[in-house]
This record gives C-alpha cells, sequence and structure tokens, in this order.
C-alpha cells in the first residue's frame, strides 16, 4: 500500500488560549468559578494564572499520522509495474517528433514506485510529489526531482495545463475530500492528459467473503491507533474505499474518461493464497488492488 498516503486532506490547528496575569484576569477568561478557584490555589501558594488557562495537550491528528515514520508508504511491486506499463503504453516512446512527457507522481511515499515507474517509462520525466517532509526525505535518493505539494490550500505547485501524466497511487483511500483533490489532478494535466490511479478494492474475492462471516474486510480501518476486527496488523490510514463500480463513476463524474480498468495483485495475501489473488486480477471487480487509466476530458 502506498500510503503515500501521505497528501492528507485534514489540517489540525492547536488554539492557544490567553494567559491570564492575575485573579481578575483569570475571572475575565474562564467566569466566575475559575476565579473562586484562583482565590483557593493563591491561598495555596500555586500559580493561579497557569492552572487556569493552560490549553490541554493537542491529540494527535492525520497529519501527525502520516509524518510517521513507522507509517507504511511503499506500495506493492506487482502493482507498481502494472500501472507503470499501463502509462507506458498510454504515452508511447520518446523519440522524434514525441518529446519526453512530464509525469507528476503525486503521493510519491518513499518514491519506490515512481523509481520503477521512471525504468519502465524509458526517458520520460517524473517529478515525484508529497506532503510529507519524511517522505521526500527517503524519495529523494530514487528520483531526480522531489517538490513538496499538496492537493488541499494553495494546491500543487504546478501550472495548469502543465502535466501530461499523473500517477496517483494508492493515495485516493487516505483522503477526506477525494472529488476537491481529483479537481486538482485535472486542474495541472493538459487536455486528453492521462490519469494513472490505483486503490484498494472493497470488492475484492476475499472481502466479500469476510463480510459474509461478519468480519471486518481488509483494507478497511476504524482507527488510527491499532486494528480492530480485521485480518492484519499495519495500521495504514484508509478513510474511503471503492468498489470497481464506484470508483469508475467517481472518476467519471470528475471530469474524466475512464480508458481502462484493470486488476492487480495484493503483496499482502499469504502465499497460499497468492495465485488465486492473480487469478483473480482478470475480472477486476474481484481483484485486490484497482487500476483505472483515464484521460482529462
Amino acid at each position: 500500500m502506498t500510503t503515500s498516503a501521505n497528501v492528507a486532506a485534514a489540517t489540525d490547528s492547536a488554539v492557544a488560549e490567553p494567559e491570564a496575569a492575575d485573579s481578575e484576569a483569570a475571572s475575565q477568561v474562564a467566569g466566575p468559578e475559575a476565579a473562586s478557584d484562583v482565590a483557593e490555589s493563591e491561598e495555596a501558594g500555586k500559580s493561579p494564572a497557569t492552572e487556569a488557562t493552560s490549553p490541554a495537550p493537542r491529540a494527535p491528528g492525520l497529519r501527525d499520522f502520516y509524518e510517521n515514520p513507522t507509517v507504511p508508504v511503499a506500495s506493492g511491486e506487482a502493482r507498481t509495474l502494472r500501472q507503470a506499463r499501463m502509462l507506458a503504453d498510454a504515452l508511447g516512446s520518446v523519440g522524434p517528433g514525441r518529446p519526453a512527457a512530464t509525469v507528476l507522481d503525486v503521493g510519491c511515499g518513499d518514491g519506490s514506485a515512481g523509481a520503477i515507474a521512471v525504468r519502465v517509462l524509458g526517458g520520460h520525466r517524473v517529478v515525484g510529489i508529497d506532503w510529507s517532509q519524511d517522505a521526500l526525505r527517503r524519495a529523494a535518493p530514487r528520483l531526480s526531482q522531489v517538490v513538496r505539494g499538496e492537493l488541499t490550500g494553495c494546491g500543487l505547485p504546478f501550472a495548469s495545463g502543465s502535466a501530461d501524466a499523473v500517477l496517483f497511487s494508492e493515495v485516493v483511500e487516505h483522503l477526506v475530500d477525494p472529488d476537491s483533490a481529483l479537481d486538482e489532478l485535472r486542474r495541472v494535466l493538459r487536455p486528453g492528459g492521462h490519469l494513472m490511479l490505483s486503490t484498494p478494492n472493497l470488492g475484492a474475492w476475499y472481502n466479500r467473503a469476510l463480510l459474509l462471516a461478519g468480519v471486518q474486510p481488509v483494507f478497511s480501518e476504524v482507527s488510527l491507533r491499532r486494528i480492530h476486527g480485521r485480518p492484519g496488523s499495519e495500521v495504514v490510514g484508509h478513510l474511503r474505499l471503492y468498489t470497481a463500480r464506484a470508483l469508475r463513476a467517481f472518476v467519471a463524474a470528475s471530469g474524466f474518461e475512464v480508458v481502462k480498468l484493470a486488476g492487480a495483485p495484493f503483496h499482502g495475501v499469504p502465499r497460499p493464497l497468492r495465485p488465486l489473488d492473480r487469478l483473480a486480477c482478470g475480472a477486476p471487480s474481484l481483484a485486490s488492488i484497482l487500476l483505472v487509466h483515464a484521460r482529462k476530458v
């Protein structure tokens, strides 16, 4: 999984309360009951202003989660290769009359997927983009250019229509606002530009069996702290999951024409079940990972 996930779409704000310098100021901030507490604390020789107004520690949020170096930011190689080959077929080879394309790897994570894409794309320029500074530090040795950017706020640091293709690998499942994210990807793509999106499949063959048994599906998460009620041990921050039908409709509604929907295996499937997982790729609606090739219209 990529988590890359890492273009986090939530901003956490810590609001500091003003400090009160004496009993009167404390009562203005916290009300009459606080003023009474201040008087009692003064008698006990304590510092009233600090106790009355110190803000509670801020709870960790999504940004903290994605900056944690222990959170996985790499994807499975099988999925990465299939996606890169789909894009290579769409872009064609660099040569006379066909200059190198600019490919933005948005949510590049540690750069491992982008590095595979560089080898497969043969001369096309790949730029790694991520919100996480930690991910960019790990991606820098693998990619010739990395840029800090995010899909919210000021948007990606690229002009409208400046990119020929976007790799969006294992990112959309981490976003609070995927609609705005695809709007931003569409903005930076030229007319007819390619979007290569991958995401885990809620309707994967084993998830259907798990749901029938009343078990939480693989890839779904109910907490950012630990796994509850599903197989696996790693928390990776998935907020949204798609079936093949839902993903196709979502991408089309965002201003793209879906060219191809394909499947890819999941590296976390137990070894004895991997042949079955590869077989399921022939029917994308049952595959572990969904791969979409779409074009900007």
